[in-house]
């Protein structure tokens, strides 16, 4: 059953509250960068996590604008809630998707150490606390490391000593493309928030949230006059010396966690040019891992995947109107030389494109609205992608798509309420009804209404 409206609006006036509640709070404490600069959020965010020019070259500048603060942390919490369209798993025994459906749950809340050491070194560091959520009902807490980014930064000026002519640096982090300051790769893409309790595609890229809080990586930087970017960097599994960056990770059970063999390359070149409220960025990524195919065990062999991206960002920055649009397309070749052997895949080989189209328009930095398409599409696998109840694929295909339409509201700067829209026309592999090949569910059943509360300070 689709969200009523009654239903609609009782739970957005209790998010209102909570909101007003928040306030006499949040008018009084703004997150440690704006402290550290002296600016408003709008300055460095379209609405976070999205960048505008100034928050671009704030972040390559290694965070380091404005005055070392004595206490630089910030703090954010997700409260939302998520109606699945059908609630019924399909298999006759009156199972739920989710026992959460129509009920409140934390995204999640975190503790950021944000800000400058320096004037040429800087980054944040965010731990998180969240709930895991059972589909009987039950919950988990789970608290441990999440995005990181510590930088150091050198400039070269031009003739005009306060023009900065070529900026270089390096960054370590957790999370590829997290470094990354536009908003069309995927470690800081759209949907910027999703629900934790509904169902989505089973099928993913590596480079897409695969590795996040498990690798490290060390990469070297460089943009020259704001319009040329370019980076290397290597991931390695993070251990030893970077055991930190997994820190609260599952790494003793086998697919707890991902462990790559050796240093692995990254590559980003980006054009960038911008003028009056304008801004435009055409881009192209890739990177290539050799994945064990047992994370606890390196005789089990490793499979290599290799993904390859192209990316675009346009932006109208303007007062009252604002406009921003990304894409991202992304190839991966999936080689499973050890896998295969092992008879966990059925090809020795696999393809999986993935792409990701999105609209913003804010009017007044207030009230947004918010269109997206996303498509996944690969080889078929019966094993990679079998067959199963809700998230199973009948034809052993990764093909889904829909589209999303969102809904914004920012009563103050750093708090946000959303809704959420988010409609399936594929659904691994099929559009028709039995797609998961062990009910009768179709794709649109995975329908989900998102209510999400965002607040900062």
């Amino acid at each position: 059953m689709e969200l009523s409206k009654r239903t609609t609006g009782r739970w957005a006036l209790r998010l209102m509250a909570a909101v007003l509640a928040l306030g006499s709070v949040s008018a009084q404490a703004v997150p440690a960068y704006a402290r550290q600069t002296g600016q408003n959020c709008v300055a460095c965010h379209v609405s976070f996590p999205e960048l505008t020019p100034y928050g671009r070259w704030f972040k390559l500048s290694g965070y380091t604008f404005g005055q070392r603060q004595t206490l630089p942390v910030a703090m954010m919490a997700q409260l939302s809630r998520t109606q699945i369209k059908n609630n019924d798993d399909g298999t006759g025994t009156d199972t739920l998707v989710t026992a959460r459906d129509r009920m409140a749950a934390l995204n999640g809340a975190s503790l950021f150490l944000a800000g400058k050491v320096n004037d040429n070194v800087g980054g944040f560091v965010q731990w998180t606390y969240s709930q895991n959520y059972n589909t009987d009902g039950t919950s988990s807490g789970h608290s441990g490391i999440d995005n990181t980014d510590l930088r150091w930064v050198g400039r070269m000026s031009s003739a005009d000593a306060n023009d900065v002519k070529l900026l270089y640096g390096a960054t370590l982090h957790n999370n590829p493309t997290v470094q990354d300051v536009w908003n069309s790769t995927p470690a800081f893409g759209y949907p910027f928030t999703g629900s934790p309790t509904a169902v989505g595609p089973t099928a993913g890229t590596q480079i897409e949230g695969a590795l996040a809080q498990q690798v490290a990586g060390l990469g070297a930087y460089a943009f020259y006059d704001r319009t040329w970017y370019g980076e290397v960097t290597a991931y390695r599994t993070a251990d030893g010396l970077f055991g930190i960056l997994r820190a609260g990770q599952d790494i003793n059970t086998p697919g707890g966690v991902a462990k790559l063999s050796g240093s692995n390359p990254y590559v980003r070149v980006a054009y960038n040019r911008e003028w009056g409220a304008n801004s435009l960025m055409l881009g192209v990524f890739g990177l290539q891992i050799d994945r064990y195919v047992d994370n606890t065990d390196t005789s089990s062999g490793t499979d290599r995947y290799a993904d390859r991206g192209i990316d675009a960002q346009y932006q109208y920055i303007g007062s009252p109107h604002t406009f921003t649009a990304q894409a991202r397309y992304i190839h991966e070749k999936q080689d499973y030389r050890s896998s295969f052997a092992q008879g966990a895949t059925a090809n020795p080989s696999d393809v999986l494109k993935t792409l990701q189209l999105k609209a913003t328009y804010y009017y007044d930095h207030q009230y947004g609205v918010t269109l997206s398409h996303f498509s996944s599409s690969g080889t078929a696998d019966a094993l990679l992608y079998p067959s199963g109840a809700v998230t199973g694929s009948a034809n052993g295909r990764p093909d889904s798509s829909g589209n999303i339409v969102e809904l914004d509201y920012l009563p103050m700067q750093n708090v946000r309420l959303m809704m959420q829209y988010t409609a399936y026309d594929k659904f691994n592999g099929s559009s028709g009804s039995g797609y998961d090949g062990a009910t009768l569910r179709s794709p649109s059943d995975n329908n989900t209404v998102f209510l999400n509360l965002w607040v900062s300070f």
